[in-house]
């Protein structure tokens, strides 16, 4: 599955607001989905930094391990980040309705999506 098909069936999600595709290297888009009122661009290089940020901590632990999600739980949504397995510098960015979304299946559904992606 190519880049664009990965977001177009996340759209799918229940709750869906927005989703990219990021290069954590330079914060850059490298493909969008939907977006509502968060700005996508802002939303990748924002996240680049949460994801870099967790990177050097794990680092300055010692912890040999990958990152598989993570999730930012806010009042009114819930923010999914999710590197890619195959290449570990780009990652998923989903943002959900937290009224509306059921946050296992959004995982499942998202994790399925990366498996899948073709890059």
């Amino acid at each position: 599955m190519n880049a664009k098909d990965a977001l177009t069936k996340l759209n799918q999600i229940d709750g869906f607001i927005g989703a990219a595709l990021v290069d954590s290297e330079s914060g850059m888009l490298l493909g969008q989905e939907g977006g509502g009122t968060i700005n996508l661009e802002v939303a990748a290089a924002g996240n680049t930094e949460v994801v870099r940020a967790k990177r050097k901590a794990m680092n300055s632990l010692n912890l040999k391990d990958g990152i598989e999600d993570m999730l930012i739980t806010l009042g009114r949504q819930y923010h999914l980040i999710r590197p890619l397995r195959s290449r570990g510098t780009i990652f998923f960015y989903l943002a959900l309705d937290r009224s509306r979304a059921n946050l296992a299946m959004a995982r499942l559904t998202l994790a399925d999506v990366e498996k899948d992606l073709q890059v």
